[in-house]
């Protein structure tokens, strides 16, 4: 959702507080030519920035809101970057779950360089990180395998390692531009691949399967605990296998 106003104003004052339905985040009449965008929990209505459910409002630098709560609902939203499942395939079409209220689609052109000499083979079931590129209201998500640049980057398929799920507000937790404890903590004594979708889904792999059980009962375990915490969780689990 893409809104342009004259005047200049900050970031909400409202970034990394609790905020509940019926919140004004902020007043775009108030805003010089930015462009806005939204992401899950908010709405615009005038001009105006509104909360449609309650948890913590975040806020991405260039220009980016959305209120993050834990909950295994994911809502698909444009840019967000997501683990799908290989439903099935079709003539112009890979059907995708990706957790979602509908069932996504990722068109089989959507890959660097793609044509339909090269189109990739999914068997159902197979693990993808893919990027939403559509996500409007009462219709199919439209998914990609490439960045906004149109380069694969690191879209694609996930092999081997080990999936599972957790709440979207862990997801971003993962995922946030600060360092996440957690996963700093076990970057410094162990060696393992990550893949974190934002509709709550993390693929791990690693040489050894121990190293995949114990990276995913510390990321499952890391949610309600505070940056201390989560290190100290780490060394424990970690001082139990060698």
């Amino acid at each position: 959702m893409v809104e342009e106003k004259k005047k200049s104003e900050p970031q909400s004052t409202l970034v990394d507080k609790i905020v509940v339905p019926g919140d004004v985040v902020l007043d775009l009449s108030k805003l010089s030519n930015q462009t806005i965008k939204l992401g899950d929990g908010l709405r615009q209505d005038r001009d105006s920035i509104t909360v449609m459910k309650s948890g913590k409002l975040r806020f991405s630098k260039p220009n980016k809101y959305w209120v993050e709560s834990s909950q295994k609902r994911y809502v698909p939203c444009v840019d967000d970057t997501v683990l799908g499942i290989v439903l099935d395939s079709k003539a112009d079409n890979f059907l995708v779950d990706i957790k979602g209220p509908a069932v996504a689609f990722l068109p089989v052109l959507a890959f660097e360089g793609g044509t339909r000499r090269n189109i990739p083979k999914f068997e159902p079931g197979s693990l993808i990180y893919v990027r939403v590129v559509k996500a409007n209201m009462g219709m199919n998500p439209e998914l990609s395998c490439t960045d906004v640049n149109g380069k694969a980057a690191e879209f694609g398929a996930l092999k081997d390692g080990y999936m599972f799920e957790t709440s979207t507000g862990l997801s971003r937790t993962l995922l946030s531009t600060s360092t996440c404890p957690v996963l700093e903590a076990l970057g410094k004594k162990l060696s393992f691949e990550i893949a974190v979708g934002l509709n709550g889904r993390v693929w791990v792999n690693a040489e050894a399967p121990s190293t995949v059980i114990l990276v995913a009962n510390a990321l499952l375990k890391s949610e309600p605990l505070t940056a201390v915490q989560q290190r100290i969780m780490v060394e424990s689990l970690l001082q139990r296998v060698q």
